[in-house]
């Protein structure tokens, strides 16, 4: 994956907290999926919702770079090629230009959700965090929040090839939350989204990697504001086959066979590895949002 080197990046929509926590609002306690979660494998891949209630509490790790830093080092798409901080500004960049574009495209209005940048622990609007619950949005706030070492321990602890494009992916899912949030279906699946393969939890999940294979489908031709050119100029096989890696990295079945040895369908919340593969790339193969229904 390729960004435009001449691009400007635009920082404002990342917030860097690392190093200083996050204290905001108080935490919400509504128990649920996220403990089954964090007590299965200690990862929350996925929408945090104020109904879960993130109550894992971290400490911040020491401050390695500030807001100001990440501005003054993210300038623009040759920035974003190079580093990894810079990365995740230029695919949340990316990401909300398109479905800035595609919601004002089919008479509705998209809200930016900043992501959050964070390291060792922080507090949200659904509740308080530590890095082991992996990449999450939390409605409350309508923000995405991510600790970078999630991208090692993907691969180091998940088994997945990683790469640049396996980031955006995770990126992208958890946009997918967001554009969820906007369009009422988490509204629509109401408080309890169950467990087990049929579940609207694991629905929820799918449709979330499908609108992330549909911004992929588009990502090279989707203009950025003010200057009529894409932002990311190239992606690859490779790529591809680095984000359906990562898709099924995280797949339940992967992550229960992994961690515990068995593999317990009932208790599913995301989605098995082939269901993860199948919805992302047929979000990237058809590049619409309308076939994303994994409800029906």
């Amino acid at each position: 994956m390729q960004f435009d080197d001449k691009a400007d990046l635009d920082t404002s929509q990342v917030q860097d907290v690392r190093g200083r926590g996050r204290l905001g609002t108080p935490a919400v306690k509504a128990g649920g999926l996220i403990g089954l979660i964090v007590a299965l494998v200690g990862l929350f891949f996925g929408v945090g919702t104020d109904r879960l209630g993130l109550t894992d509490e971290g400490e911040p790790e020491p401050a390695t770079t500030t807001a100001a830093d990440l501005a003054r080092q993210c300038r623009t798409g040759a920035d974003a090629n190079a580093s990894t901080d810079c990365r995740v500004v230029g695919v949340v960049n990316s990401v909300q230009s398109f479905w800035s574009q595609e919601f004002r495209r089919r008479g509705g209005t998209y809200r930016d959700a900043d992501t959050v940048v964070y390291s060792g622990g922080v507090r949200t609007a659904c509740g308080s965090a530590s890095s082991a619950v992996g990449p999450f949005y939390c409605p409350g706030d309508n923000q995405v929040y991510l600790d970078l070492t999630f991208f090692d321990e993907l691969q180091s602890r998940f088994g997945a090839s990683g790469g640049p494009f396996a980031q955006a992916y995770v990126i992208a899912h958890e946009y997918g939350h967001h554009v969820q949030y906007l369009t009422g279906v988490m509204d629509r699946i109401g408080p309890d989204s169950g467990q087990g393969t049929a579940s609207n939890s694991v629905r929820l999940e799918l449709q979330a990697d499908c609108y992330a294979g549909v911004w992929a489908h588009h990502a090279q031709s989707t203009p950025q504001p003010g200057t009529g050119r894409p932002l990311i100029t190239s992606i690859t096989a490779e790529d591809v086959r680095d984000g359906l890696d990562a898709a099924a990295a995280v797949g339940d079945d992967r992550i229960q066979e992994r961690f515990t040895g068995r593999i317990t369908p009932e208790t599913w919340t995301h989605g098995s590895a082939a269901q993860r593969q199948q919805w992302f790339a047929r979000g990237l193969r058809e590049g619409d949002m309308g076939m994303c229904d994994t409800f029906r």
